[in-house]
Parts: C-alpha cells; sequence; structure tokens
C-alpha cells in the first residue's frame, strides 16, 4: 500500500511538473504567417486599365483581350471583347507574363532578340513567351508593380497602343 501511495504522489509531482514545464514553453504555431500581398495595382485599377485598354481597341474595330497582373505575376483582371477569340484571350496573358518576367515591353524585347541570341534561346525555350508587341509594364516611381497585356488586334502595334492607353488611364493614380 505504501508503494502504492508513493508510486501516486510520484505521478503526481510529474504530472505537475510537466504542466509546469509545458506553460513556460511558448507554443509554435503549425501555420505560417501569410505572405505579403505582391505589389501590384488595386482590383479597382487594373479594371480601369484593362476596360480602358478595351475600349481604345474597340474605337478602332479591334476585338481584343486585355490581361493585368501584379509583380507576382497573379491575374488580376481578364477582359475580352465580345467575338474575340480564345487565342486573343490568350495572348494578351502571355504578352503581360512575358513583359513581366524580363521587365522589358514586349516590343522591345522582339527588337533585342534579333541582336542577343541568349536572349532569343531564353524565349524559344519557353512556348509561353511571346514577344508581339502588345505587353507592357506597369510602373510606379521606376518600381515594376504588374504588367498589362493585350492581344487580337490585327497587328500587333494596336495591341501596344491600346495597353499604354490603359495605363495612361489610370498612371497617376498609382501609390
Amino acid at each position: 500500500m505504501k508503494k502504492l501511495v508513493f508510486v501516486s504522489i510520484a505521478y503526481f509531482f510529474i504530472c505537475i511538473g510537466a504542466y509546469v514545464f509545458a506553460a513556460d514553453v511558448p507554443v509554435q504555431s503549425t501555420n505560417p504567417a501569410p505572405a505579403a500581398p505582391a505589389r501590384g495595382p488595386t482590383l479597382d485599377l487594373a479594371l480601369e486599365a484593362a476596360q480602358t485598354a478595351l475600349t481604345s481597341c474597340s474605337a478602332q474595330q479591334q476585338l481584343v483581350g486585355v490581361s493585368v497582373i501584379d509583380s507576382a505575376g497573379v491575374t488580376k483582371v481578364v477582359l475580352a471583347s465580345d467575338g474575340v477569340t480564345p487565342r486573343g484571350v490568350a495572348s494578351s496573358a502571355s504578352k503581360a507574363q512575358t513583359a513581366l518576367a524580363f521587365h522589358q515591353a514586349t516590343s522591345q524585347l522582339s527588337e533585342s532578340v534579333k541582336s542577343d541570341k541568349v536572349l532569343a534561346d531564353k524565349i524559344s525555350a519557353n512556348s509561353n513567351y511571346n514577344i508581339r508587341a502588345g505587353g507592357v509594364l506597369l510602373t510606379v516611381h521606376g518600381e515594376v508593380i504588374g504588367a498589362i497585356g493585350v492581344g487580337g488586334a490585327h497587328g500587333s502595334e494596336k495591341d501596344e497602343a491600346c495597353a499604354l492607353a490603359g495605363i495612361a488611364r489610370v498612371q497617376s493614380l498609382f501609390q
């Protein structure tokens, strides 16, 4: 009986000790802290830029897709004219991603690959890159915050003009 009482008391102190010790140990969360959001246009400004680009191309009777992405490449907005082809919409997304990946407008990349074989090889190695004009960077004080891509117009220079119209509409509102 004394042995049972001794074991019970010992068990009691072990449990109390474990409880006190555990109370002093900080608990680590199993959920990692959320990552800071990528720098980019707000949804409202992305939508306004895309709508302006779409309207600009519509005024030229061009059916286009418009994509706006943030600095992490996350799609913020995709708009498509009634009657645009799926290829036009896909082209808008790939132009925005390409401009962001290389931190240059796709029209500039198109010129650069003519004299830079390493760049040309890098671009041709990824079928998702599109260096036809229409992908343009969104910047604030020299910092890239995203890109806009326009695709589907007859003549990619029209795609780029519409993208630039979208940027011009919201550039002064970026913070």
